[in-house]
């Protein structure tokens, strides 16, 4: 989990190279984000690995989606193991509530857009 950087504020180039790291070749990070403190970790091998992260430092597993950003192209998506969670009304690996989308993306945005 050495390439895990945890976002509370905008990423620096350093931090998303470093994310980056895990799958370079296919040019994206793998993230989880936390809809209600607003942080959000990448750069595991995983997903999981990220939300285990933002537990460990007190996120609420209800309030962590997993989600993907890609640097170079500036998308988000929305395809996860762990957004799997028919307790909470998400029955596929995608993301599918419009609502918490925007979240995502919103915070992703924030912490990540402009440090390429």
């Amino acid at each position: 989990m050495a390439n895990i950087q945890v976002l509370k504020q905008k990423a620096t180039h350093e931090q998303i190279a470093d994310m980056l790291e895990a799958f370079y070749d296919e040019g994206f990070i793998k993230l989880a984000v936390d809809i209600r403190r607003r942080v959000l970790a990448g750069g595991g091998a995983m997903h999981a690995d990220c939300e285990a992260v933002l537990i460990d430092e007190g996120s609420q597993q209800a309030d962590v989606w997993g989600a993907d950003w890609l640097p170079q192209t500036h998308e988000v998506r929305f395809e996860s193991v762990i957004n799997l969670r028919p307790r909470q009304g998400n029955f596929r690996i995608e993301l599918t509530d419009p609502e918490l989308r925007r979240y995502v993306e919103a915070i992703t945005r924030e912490l990540m857009e402009g440090a390429e």
